[in-house]
């Protein structure tokens, strides 16, 4: 399994930036498919998540800002930033694994099994 994150950048506080990850080597029907950023000195944090069907968990921080979309037929992720923050900066991470949203993120039961090298993203 091979994920590729891409669209990570330098904006101004205010901006947009729309990340994509391209998938290669899933085989399952359905997946949690997640962007996890780690700043500095902070925890990493569990930013959007989506399940196969259409099911979305936000970060508290980025609710109303961030939306993360997905396309199945081509198994890509992607997550629109808008209103970027200063502390929206971080490495993002793609995220997958078979098992549902919620167990690994509402009640973090688990660890993604596949991850991205990260795109970084700086607001400032």
């Amino acid at each position: 399994v091979q994920l590729v994150e891409s669209g990570g950048g330098s904006v101004q506080p205010g901006g947009s930036l729309r990340l994509s990850c391209t998938t290669s080597g899933l085989t399952n029907v359905r997946y949690c498919m997640a962007w996890i950023r780690q700043a500095p000195g902070k925890q990493r944090e569990e930013v959007a998540s989506i399940y196969s069907y259409g099911d979305t968990i936000y970060g508290d921080s980025v609710k109303g800002r961030f939306t993360i979309s997905q396309d199945l037929a081509k198994k890509t992720l992607n997550l629109q930033m808008n209103s970027l923050k200063p502390e929206d900066s971080g490495l993002y991470y793609c995220a997958v694994d078979a098992r549902s949203c919620d167990y690994l993120v509402r009640r973090r039961a688990g660890n993604f099994t596949f991850w991205g090298q990260g795109t970084q993203v700086t607001v400032s």
